[in-house]
């Protein structure tokens, strides 16, 4: 059996960390999309099936029912990311293919009030290392609207190669969309991307080249 069957671990670097999500997190969830309808909308999918911003809790609820089943299949990782113990965002490690492939992609978003203070690269280089080295996946993708350049500096900080653009590949803010393909694999880390993403931020505070926080 894969080891990635079960819930997601809890993960911590500093102030930022990784832990499962919850059914209690329902009214924080909710409350943090409503504050950021404009900061998330233009790089959010199109669903039906779980609007963005209505104010019920029932999408969330479908949500997150959905991410278990999948979490227990061995299909996604579904996380929040807190900063100093409080939400902060979410990050999802889902589209899980095994066998050959070991494959999967990922999504996140931040709380815009929290935006800038390296919080996104830390919980995603602490997502990359956990999908490598303790689940045994083998290539992770994240797929960004070229349009969407906080995000884009978040994978390419970290390393992610830029692979092409996939034409039209996800209905978001009411139309598709093209998507930049950004990918790593674990020979690309050998030492843990987690590493890698610590060397860069003190390099950068003792006069290196900078690293701008996002």
């Amino acid at each position: 059996m894969d080891r990635l069957r079960g819930w997601p671990a809890t993960l911590a670097e500093g102030s930022v960390g990784l832990r499962p999500l919850r059914l209690a997190d329902v009214r924080t969830w909710r409350e943090t999309r409503l504050r950021n309808a404009d900061w998330l909308r233009p790089w959010e999918p199109s669903n039906p099936e779980t609007p963005l911003f209505r104010t019920g809790l029932g999408p969330y609820v479908s949500m997150v029912g959905t991410l278990r089943r999948e979490a227990r299949q061995g299909l996604a990782l579904p996380w929040v990311i807190t900063y100093g113990g409080r939400f902060a965002g979410q990050l999802t490690v889902g589209a899980i293919v095994w066998g050959s492939a070991r494959s999967a992609q990922v999504g996140y978003w931040i709380d815009g009030a929290m935006a800038g203070r390296g919080i996104t690269p830390t919980a995603l280089a602490m997502a990359v290392d956990h999908c490598f080295f303790t689940t045994g996946l083998h290539r992770l993708e994240a797929n960004i609207r070229p349009e969407n350049q906080a995000s884009r500096r978040v994978v390419e900080k970290l390393g992610f190669r830029e692979e092409g653009i996939r034409r039209r590949q996800l209905h978001i803010d009411g139309a598709w969309r093209d998507h930049i393909c950004y990918a790593l694999t674990v020979e690309d880390v050998p030492g843990g991307l987690l590493v890698q993403w610590r060397r860069a931020r003190e390099a950068a505070a003792h006069g290196g080249s900078p690293v701008e926080e996002v």
